[in-house]
């Protein structure tokens, strides 16, 4: 399902057709070197799309060129947006009235060039990719000195034509924020799979994260500082030293609960002897003992437990239950029989004979 959303989105991040090369900032100056140390512009990661609050529109050099000499002993500010996090930043930049120039050498270029790049997911050991050093989950291939790749099939190309001749890769670790130059030798007899050796993944769904020195936007966003009051935004001062104690509880906030046992007056101890009275003026009432005491009721009521003041059921009759079973409706039962010398089976037959 991946695979699928990432082909697709490749589709879009394709070459751009006539309506996308009309669209405002789906072009711009891509930095290809900085001579100015001192300027925090990033080659290749960084695209001039805007300038002194224009977006950058037109392909011609000279323009962008001319707008600059025309800040000379001035700012120029310059509409930044970069492959890391994909974030657009605004920067301003002081140009000499000497010699007006930035010291950075452009290329008009589509910024969706940036979305070929391969992130290393998994190597292996003992592949070609773990021996030239390849991080997993934190490199990014970018490209080669060898050439342009082009589209995701570029990367496969180049390694097929480089089957065990080494290769030179430029690679961006995430986690370090650095681009470092790898050489890597492709081959089919490591063991495993793979030429490289190691598990690529590309579309949008592993394009550049923001570098992790870069503050964190939403979610996650420190709203405010927690060591200023509310009148340091007014201009008072801050102080720095112990707070003093609250004195009324009235300042804090507390759960409604806790506000009855605040508010309800405490009384003394009443005598030992009024057992009454000392269960009526305990203080607030306990929830735990009323709901406790309202499912004790409930289990009582469905265990049909008799109560304390009903009147118990009357005992059975002593003499038990007649041996013929109990008596049919409208049909009286015959006397016992009367015990004689032989034991009750002759007793039983002479009752037998009398009554036929």
């Amino acid at each position: 399902m991946f695979n699928a959303l990432n082909r697709f989105i490749s589709r879009l991040d394709g070459e751009p057709g006539p309506a996308a090369k009309e669209k405002p900032g789906a072009f711009g100056f891509q930095v290809l070197r900085n001579t100015n140390p001192d300027l925090p512009i990033e080659p290749w990661f960084d695209f001039v799309v805007g300038i002194n609050g224009r977006v950058i529109d037109d392909s011609d050099p000279n323009l962008f060129a001319q707008e600059v000499r025309n800040c000379a002993g001035a700012s120029v500010m310059l509409g930044l947006w970069s492959a890391k996090g994909q974030r657009t930043r605004a920067l301003h930049i002081p140009v000499p009235a000497e010699k007006p120039t930035l010291g950075l050498t452009l290329q008009w270029t589509p910024v969706s060039v940036v979305s070929n790049i391969w992130h290393v997911l998994d190597v292996p050991p003992r592949s070609p990719a773990d021996a030239a050093g390849l991080l997993p989950y934190s490199d990014y291939i970018l490209g080669t000195p060898e050439g342009v790749l082009h589209g995701e099939g570029g990367l496969s190309e180049l390694v097929e034509d480089h089957i065990g001749r080494p290769l030179r890769l430029y690679v961006y670790n995430h986690e370090y924020d650095v681009t470092r130059e790898v050489t890597i030798q492709p081959s089919r007899d490591w063991g495993g799979e793979g030429a490289l050796g190691c598990v690529l993944g590309y579309g949008a769904l592993h394009r550049l994260p923001a570098p992790l020195s870069e503050p964190v936007n939403a979610p996650g966003e420190t709203m405010f500082d927690t060591d200023l009051v509310a009148g340091a935004s007014a201009g008072a001062p801050v102080a720095t030293g112990p707070s003093p104690p609250l004195s009324e509880p009235a300042d804090l906030l507390v759960p409604a609960q806790m506000v009855a046992a605040q508010v309800a007056p405490v009384t003394a101890p009443p005598p030992r002897g009024k057992k009454k009275e000392r269960a009526h003026h305990h203080g607030p009432p306990n929830l735990m003992d009323d709901y406790f005491k309202e499912g004790e009721k409930k289990s009582r009521e469905l265990d049909r437990a008799p109560s304390r003041t009903s009147s118990p059921l009357p005992p059975p009759p002593k003499g038990g239950p007649p041996r013929g079973g109990p008596p049919r409706a409208g049909v009286a039962s015959p006397p016992p029989p009367q015990a004689t010398e032989g034991g009750g089976e002759r007793g039983c037959e002479e009752g037998g004979r009398d009554a036929s």
